[in-house]
């Protein structure tokens, strides 16, 4: 995981930025995905519900992530 608070050289401080934008944008998506799931399981949709959930948890920044 990276640390938010390291000081950056000059030309690296806008790249630092742009990826707590991506975070939060996959963050964003994962809460959709695992919310989807949820609902398709009420919805007695298990098989989907269970791939939706698992592909949030994958998706998202915080804890498994298959982008970092």
């Amino acid at each position: 995981m990276r640390a938010r608070w390291v000081q950056l050289p000059r030309q690296h401080r806008g790249t630092a930025r742009k990826w707590e934008y991506v975070d939060f944008i996959l963050w964003v998506i994962a809460v959709i995905l695992v919310v989807s799931g949820i609902v398709a399981l009420f919805r007695k949709q298990m098989l989907w519900g269970i791939v939706l959930i698992v592909v949030g948890l994958l998706v998202g920044p915080g804890g498994v992530s298959i982008f970092s």
